[in-house]
């Protein structure tokens, strides 16, 4: 028995070896590249820059295109590029595509100082959304390309890849860029705007990893999907149908500025609160363009611009069959696990850089603790959990990821308490790390393993939107309430955060059966 047990140890260790789990560390690595230049990295240039911490959190939000990918998603699933298509195939033409742009928008964040005024950090903003845009859609691409090259079976292995090149990349963008920052000659003390734009521009030079994966790589070979053929100008006309969503949803954000603004100014009066007042408003300004940009939407396709069978192809049926698959109760049990499991970890790891910044860390301290060692237990955390999940099963290690995510935010309460302490931090941040892994490594084969073949792209871009949508959401908010109830209240409230992640665990376990 022992021998057997020892054989299929070894198996699954031999797994690692497939090209296809190879691929995915190469591809995650082109993933994991933008995350931090939006987020963490971001964050410090701007503090760096004298920017208030509220309004560097607030930049998070350009990462929102995470969360809703799911709208474009079918655009990537079902629109042909003109020749590249032909050439490349459909994963990897959009794949190509989306790193292109990923290029341009790094480049274009590096040409903008955002000491320069607020002009300057429009543009900062408009440029990370870009990047947040484009690098959704890589993500939208690449998840779908690696759950239709490779059986369920090898699933948690490639993801556990993809989370070891993910985090390598972040390495390269987090602890690179601040170590790159610091070596041309920018700090706290004596902000270097040409420091932080030669470190940017270096940044989309590593996204060349990716560029050269994707042309080396075979398009994956599907046979069981019945493609949908439409007309050049049907694709054009949906192509239409989203770009004016998108240029509405953007104009009721910029004519809705200074009504936004008063409302704000009288709320602070009413609750003697400018945070509550902002989170108030903002949120109701996000739903009210959400409503109206969807309302259009409807009424383009009333008139006829777009025909209600592709709509119904792209977007009603890879819901519907999600639905249908697992019954309505227990499908949507499923959706609000997805929707809540991340946002511990998430929720603090906004404002995570920012608060090790504030109690006294330097650049080159939290690029060798946070960027460096947290990134190598990350990877070690993904890799376990992606080994224990073929062994164990998802669910199981599904509750274990949970379990250590929420417990581990209760170190950094307790960091926050003890001060600046490198020892402490190496703990908190070992511990953090390792339990994200973990939890992602099982998470996304649990999510790979709720998708149908026939809906890829749409149905995992729901899954992993809704993963991001309200913890990123809350994010945004991390520095208005750590300004309001302390880092230490903070950092107890995404503990408990998790908690009803382990209830919903429990609860979807007893009545899921995996597909």
């Amino acid at each position: 028995m022992q021998l057997n047990q020892q054989h299929d140890w070894l198996e699954t260790l031999a797994a690692f070896k497939h090209p296809r789990v190879v691929t995915m560390l190469f591809l995650g690595f082109s993933a994991g590249i933008p995350i931090l230049l939006i987020f963490s990295s971001l964050g410090l240039w701007l503090r760096e820059a004298g920017v208030e911490r509220a309004t560097v959190t607030y930049f998070s939000w350009a990462a929102l295109g995470y969360s809703f990918k799911f709208v474009w998603a079918p655009l990537v699933d079902k629109l042909p590029l003109p020749w590249l298509t032909r050439l490349m195939g459909r994963r990897r033409a959009w794949m190509l595509t989306a790193q292109a742009m990923v290029i341009v928008a790094i480049l274009c964040m590096a040409l903008v100082d955002p000491q320069s005024g607020e002009s300057q950090l429009t543009l900062m903003a408009l440029a990370a959304v870009l990047l947040g845009f484009s690098s959704a859609t890589q993500d939208i691409v690449i998840d779908a390309y690696r759950i239709e090259s490779a059986e369920a079976d090898l699933q948690a292995l490639m993801s556990a890849a993809y989370i070891a090149g993910y985090r390598i990349a972040m390495l390269v963008a987090g602890a690179g860029s601040l170590y790159l920052a610091t070596w041309f000659g920018s700090a706290a003390e004596a902000y270097l705007y040409q420091a932080w734009q030669m470190t940017y521009g270096i940044m989309a030079l590593a996204m060349l990893v990716g560029v050269t994966t994707t042309l080396v790589i075979r398009e994956p070979e599907i046979t069981s999907v019945k493609p949908y053929h439409y007309s050049n100008t049907e694709y054009l006309r949906f192509f239409l149908l989203f770009l004016v969503a998108v240029l509405v949803f953007i104009g009721c954000f910029y004519f809705s500025g200074a009504a936004v603004a008063a409302a704000k100014k009288t709320l602070t009066g009413l609750f003697a609160n400018r945070h509550l007042a902002s989170l108030l408003i903002e949120t109701v300004r996000l739903l009210g363009a959400v409503t109206v940009t969807g309302g259009v939407a409807f009424g383009l396709v009333k008139i006829g611009l777009v025909k209600y069978e592709i709509l119904n192809h792209t977007y009603v049926m890879p819901v519907r069959e999600f639905f249908q698959r697992y019954g309505l109760s227990l499908a949507w049990l499923l959706l609000a696990l997805i929707g809540l499991y991340r946002i511990s970890d998430i929720v603090l790891g906004v404002i995570s850089n920012v608060f090790y910044y504030d109690i006294g860390y330097s650049k080159n301290e939290i690029a060798s603790a946070v960027k460096v060692f947290g990134v190598i237990m990350t990877i070690v955390g993904g890799f376990v959990g992606g080994l224990l999940s073929m062994r164990f099963g998802v669910i199981k290690i599904l509750f274990v990821g949970g379990v250590l995510a929420a417990a581990t935010n209760l170190l950094f309460m307790l960091l926050a308490n003890i001060g600046y302490d490198l020892t402490w931090l190496y703990i908190v941040v070992s511990a953090d790390n390792l339990a994200a892994g973990v939890a992602s490594a099982a998470f996304v084969a649990f999510l790979s393993s709720l998708t149908n073949i026939s809906f890829t792209a749409m149905q995992y871009a729901i899954f992993s939107s809704l993963m991001t949508l309200l913890p990123k959401v809350l994010g945004g908010y991390s520095g208005s309430i750590v300004d309001s109830i302390g880092y230490s209240n903070f950092f107890l409230i995404t503990a408990l955060m998790g908690i009803p992640v382990l209830v919903l665990i429990v609860v979807s376990a007893r009545r899921f059966v995996r597909a």
